[in-house]
C-alpha cells in the first residue's frame, strides 16, 4: 500500500466551508494517471490536486471526478497554500509546471496570487443548447474554453435554474455566465458576478473558478475601463477574486483555509 499526504483545502475565502474545496495529494513521483483518476473519483471534489516536489521545483497535475484538465485557478490556490503554511516553502513565489505551461502563485498580505494565461472569448451566437441550458437568451455570447453568456442583473445570474441536460450538449469545457452587480445587491464595491457549469467534465456547479476568470477579466477589464476589479463566484458556497488585467496574463488573487490533513491508503 501507497501512503499519500493528504490535505482538504478551502480556495478563494478565509471562511472554512466556503469557498472552493479541493484535495492536494503530495507524491513522491507520478502514479498512473487511472489511479489519480481513481484517487479524485473518491474525493469527488471539483478538482483533485497531485504535486511532485523536487527542491524548488514543483510539478502540479488536476482532475476533476472524471477527467484530467489542463488549467484550474482553485487547486493551484490549494497546494500553494500547503507548500507555505505546512510545508514551509521558502520564499514568496512558487513557480508550478502544469500542462498550460509554469504558473506561478505569489504571496503578499494574506492573499495567493494567481499568473495565468488570458483565456480571451470571441463572439457567437448562443447555441440551442446553451439557450436551453440557461433557461435565458444571453445579452451577449462569446467562446473560449468556455461559453461566455453575459446577462442584464447579478438578480439574474443568482436566480438561473440550469438544465444540465442541455448544457451537456454545449462543444466547450463549461459555460461561465455573469453581469454586473448594478444594483449593489452583493455590495457596492463588487465589479462583476459569476456562476461556473461544467456537466461535461463531471462539475455541475463549481463552486468558485479561478481558470473562468482568464475569460471574464480580460472581458470585464474592457466593459469597465478597469485594470484591477472585484469579482464575486456566487454559487451556493460563493467566493471573492480579486483581479488584475496584465495584457496576455491576468492575476487571479484569494485566500484559502485548512479543513483538514491525513494520509490516504490506496494501493501501489
Amino acid at each position: 500500500m501507497l501512503t499519500i499526504p493528504y490535505y482538504h483545502i478551502d480556495a478563494f475565502t478565509n471562511e472554512l466551508f466556503r469557498g472552493n474545496p479541493a484535495g492536494v495529494c503530495l507524491l513522491a513521483d507520478w502514479l498512473p494517471a487511472r489511479l489519480m483518476q481513481k484517487i479524485a473519483a473518491e474525493h469527488n471534489l471539483a478538482e483533485t490536486a497531485f504535486v511532485v516536489q523536487r527542491g524548488t521545483h514543483v510539478d502540479l497535475r488536476w482532475f476533476t471526478p472524471t477527467v484530467e484538465v489542463d488549467l484550474c485557478g482553485h487547486a493551484t490556490i490549494a497546494p500553494a497554500h500547503v507548500l507555505f503554511e505546512h510545508l514551509a516553502y521558502a520564499g514568496e513565489r512558487i513557480p508550478f509546471h502544469t500542462r498550460s505551461g509554469v504558473l506561478t502563485v505569489t504571496r503578499a498580505d494574506g492573499y495567493l496570487t494567481l499568473d495565468f494565461p488570458t483565456l480571451r472569448a470571441v463572439p457567437c451566437e448562443p447555441p440551442n443548447a446553451l439557450v436551453r441550458g440557461l433557461g435565458i437568451t444571453p445579452l451577449y455570447a462569446a467562446l473560449a474554453t468556455d461559453y461566455l453568456a453575459v446577462l442584464e442583473s447579478a438578480e439574474q445570474v443568482a436566480e438561473l435554474e440550469i438544465d444540465q441536460s442541455a448544457l451537456m450538449q454545449c462543444q466547450s469545457r463549461g459555460v461561465i455566465v455573469t453581469a454586473r452587480d448594478i444594483n449593489g445587491k452583493f455590495g457596492g464595491d463588487v465589479d462583476f458576478v459569476s456562476r461556473f457549469f461544467a456537466p461535461r467534465v463531471g462539475i455541475p456547479e463549481d463552486p468558485v473558478t479561478g481558470s473562468a476568470h482568464s475569460t471574464l477579466i480580460p472581458y470585464w477589464s474592457q466593459q469597465l475601463g478597469k485594470k484591477t476589479m472585484r469579482a464575486l463566484q456566487i454559487s451556493q458556497r460563493g467566493g471573492e477574486l480579486l483581479c488584475e488585467d496584465r495584457g496576455d496574463r491576468v492575476g487571479i488573487s484569494g485566500r484559502a483555509v485548512t479543513y483538514s490533513t491525513g494520509y490516504l491508503h490506496v494501493p501501489n
